[in-house]
């Protein structure tokens, strides 16, 4: 049977899987919408902040063991949507923007993919197609998915001046740096491929 850490996380990601599979569905349904492919933030914005909001759990759970993800991986995966959802939310003059459905849509089809993963391993049950899947579909889905964030973050520029000059300064140095950025949690996740990948298939040669 399960222990209660992993009936617990079994909940918390498979609620995250549903919010996400929610998300995609509202954003693409948005390019049907008045707006078309500009209507994605009116559609699925509010969701999708609320879903990484309540993902910082995942900062805390590696924090304190209950995963062993560790923290400064998830933190930097997770301030980096913070940040661009930050953005989407103080200056609507960006949120209109067809980068914002190429952002929506990688982050939601990589989460659709990501917990379920995660909440089936958390009852011994995770099909090894679907490990595949969570260890490879981020080859094609991270790149637009940071792109779009990089695309978002250098629209705001001009209107983040206005608003605030002190954050206006702190993301002209993000900008600076999220390419390298980027590219270290993208290597991360390929050194992760390999060994989860590697591990199923020393499995399948029992």
């Amino acid at each position: 049977m399960p222990s209660l850490s992993n009936l617990y996380l079994f909940a918390y990601n498979s609620v995250q899987a549903i919010t996400w599979a929610v998300c995609l569905s509202l954003s693409l349904s948005s390019v049907l919408s008045p707006k078309g492919l500009n209507g994605a933030y009116a559609s699925a914005g509010d969701l999708i902040y609320l879903c990484q909001m309540v993902a910082f759990l995942e900062v805390v759970h590696g924090a304190i063991g209950l995963v062993p993800s560790g923290v400064v991986f998830p933190l930097m995966q997770w301030a980096g949507r913070a940040n661009c959802i930050y953005l989407l939310r103080q200056t609507h003059e960006v949120q209109e923007l067809p980068a914002v459905l190429i952002t929506f849509v990688a982050w939601s089809i990589s989460e659709v993919i990501r917990y379920p993963n995660y909440a089936l391993n958390c009852i011994g049950s995770c099909p090894p197609w679907l490990t595949y899947l969570r260890y490879t579909a981020f080859l094609v889905l991270y790149p637009p998915g940071m792109g779009g964030e990089t695309w978002l973050m250098y629209q705001a520029l001009p209107f983040m001046k206005k608003y605030s000059f002190s954050y206006y300064n702190f993301l002209m140095v993000l900008l600076f740096c999220y390419p390298f950025l980027c590219v270290k949690v993208y290597l991360h996740m390929v050194k992760q491929r390999r060994s989860k990948l590697g591990k199923q298939d020393k499995k399948k040669k029992r």
